[in-house]
């Protein structure tokens, strides 16, 4: 992983700059093997921050518009992005979610930590909505735990709409890693997935202490795009 520190080595002045970042709950990151870190979604530099503040490196999935960016600031953050070995998705492809969750299941299976945001999108007005099954169809199908994470103050550093960062303070915090009950392998898998979901997001609720919106972001914005 030599490109992946270097990165980190170059882009850590920059970062440390402009969010001032600390993390909070390290310890609940297994030094080895894989698991799911879970984390709520305020900007487009929570996929920077988080895989910053984790020793061991960090896999999330990024649109594919991140890495095709043509400002200054956006290429800065898509070389970052790519470096750090992020995946880039095509999510107008008609399979595009399942094949992001396949490529994500070969990481955790290969012992490595991948990231996931349940809200599948990032919230439009910086409260925590509902999550989507994803994160639990992980659980199941790999067995390991899940770790909450709250990511705070990103959306000031670099709010939504914005390519320019701004000076903030970023705060990392790593909640203690869910198991779930192995009963659960058992039951239809839709009430399963809705299960282990909702536990996953009452844990990053509890960690952030965000407002939570029972329904999707992506519900959210489309009604806010409708509004004149």
């Amino acid at each position: 992983m030599p490109q992946y520190r270097l990165s980190r080595i170059v882009a850590g002045p920059f970062l440390h700059a402009f969010g001032r970042p600390r993390v909070i709950g390290s310890e609940n990151i297994p030094p080895s093997g894989g698991a799911i870190l879970a984390a709520n979604h305020l900007s487009a530099i929570d996929s920077v921050y988080l895989p910053f503040m984790v020793d061991r490196p960090v896999t999330f999935s990024a649109k594919i518009e991140y890495f095709s960016a043509r400002s200054p600031a956006a290429r800065l953050l898509a070389r970052y992005m790519k470096a750090t070995n992020q995946l880039s998705i095509d999510r107008d492809g008609a399979r595009a979610a399942q094949e992001t969750l396949e490529a994500a299941l070969e990481r955790l299976r290969a012992g490595q930590l991948f990231g996931i945001y349940p809200e599948g999108t990032r919230s439009p007005d910086g409260r925590l909505y509902r999550g989507r099954p994803g994160v639990a169809w992980l659980a199941l199908r790999s067995g390991l735990p899940v770790i909450p994470v709250g990511m705070m103050g990103t959306r000031e550093v670099l709010p939504p709409g914005s390519v320019v960062p701004r000076p903030g303070r970023v705060e990392v915090r790593i909640g203690k890693p869910l198991t779930f009950d192995p009963s659960l392998a058992d039951a239809p898998p839709a009430k399963a997935r809705r299960l282990i979901t909702e536990q996953v997001m009452t844990a990053i609720q509890e960690i952030t202490g965000q407002e939570y919106v029972h329904m999707y972001a992506s519900d959210r914005k489309a009604e806010l795009a409708r509004r004149p």
